[in-house]
């Protein structure tokens, strides 16, 4: 499907023109350094006129960082052309030549997260699928679609759009066959539902079956919003198994201004938890590891450490 049809979804698009762009450039992410690529990622991001969207921003532009990896939920309340327009454009929208996005449920809310495509221009993979692959630096980088689950206020019908989440998806099948074209030593998946979380919403057992892809292809490390808070996973099986030398290490970076939320359950696995900063998410993506760093608005770091990849 092309653009213009993503475009087309949108009620308003006459009289609010998109800004422009090339979904061309959406095909590689050129870091200025490929031996140590910048990159920071968050999710839950714009909401206005409550929201803490301006000061993670400002943040990101501090860092200044090669990619910007939103994860999903990128504005409230509805994803609209009028949201990303007026609430996710003076703020994160600064960075949108440098983004690549997720897709979360909250996009979903506008019909087809039309508005999301169309504004992303590419970077979001074809619309309406979802998932797409690229690479930065010395690393590959999956962006899957994870808005399956049953509970996470979804229109109905959702995922049948993309084909859904489970283990013979048109989704896992592309996974698949993507990990096996490009063997890199460094991978990083990221999707809005983390499947692992000690959130006060729990686990998300619908996105197992692409972890168990994720697994099975030695992805290092996953990246996930929903959960409005920040918290470190110990790489782990998909069926939650801490598993040191081939599980798939987690983060969840839910704190790009939308409020956060309460802890629950703490689940096996977590190494380090916050839900009293906005904040982002700093990788520095080495040929064999990567650096970590969660860094709040006021430019306080939380957490941080690195990691060698498979």
């Amino acid at each position: 499907m092309s653009f213009a049809l993503a475009a087309a979804t949108l009620t308003c698009v006459e009289t609010r023109p998109l800004p422009p762009c090339d979904p061309s450039s959406a095909l590689t992410v050129p870091p200025r350094d490929p031996s140590a690529a910048v990159v920071v990622a968050a999710g839950d991001i714009a909401d206005c006129p409550a929201g803490h969207q301006d000061e993670t921003a400002a943040l990101v532009e501090r860092i200044a960082p090669d990619a910007v990896l939103t994860l999903g939920d990128t504005v409230y309340p509805n994803g609209s052309l009028d949201d990303f327009l007026d609430c996710y454009g003076p703020s994160w929208g600064r960075f949108r030549s440098i983004t690549r996005p997720a897709v979360g449920n909250h996009d979903y809310h506008a019909a087809h997260a039309g508005p999301f495509y169309a504004y992303f221009c590419g970077a979001a993979g074809p619309p309406f699928r979802g998932y797409t692959s690229f690479d930065i630096g010395t690393w590959h980088v999956v962006v899957l679609n994870s808005n399956c689950g049953p509970d996470i206020d979804l229109p109905e019908g959702t995922s049948d759009e993309f084909g859904g989440c489970g283990p013979d998806s048109p989704q896992a099948k592309w996974l698949r066959d993507d990990l096996r074209a490009h063997p890199n030593r460094c991978t990083l998946a990221m999707m809005h539902h983390p499947r692992f979380t000690s959130s006060r919403y729990g686990n998300h057992p619908f996105v197992q079956d692409l972890w168990s892809v994720l697994y099975e292809g030695g992805v290092d490390v996953a990246l996930g919003g929903h959960a409005h808070l920040y918290e470190r996973l110990a790489p782990m099986t998909p069926d939650g198994t801490i598993d040191d030398a081939r599980g798939v290490r987690s983060f969840v970076v839910g704190t790009g201004g939308r409020y956060l939320v309460p802890f629950g359950n703490t689940v096996a696995g977590s190494e380090r938890r916050d839900n009293e900063s906005f904040g982002v998410l700093r990788l520095v993506l080495r040929p064999d590891s990567a650096d970590y760093a969660f860094v709040a608005v006021e430019g306080r770091v939380i957490d941080e450490g690195s990691f060698a990849c498979h």
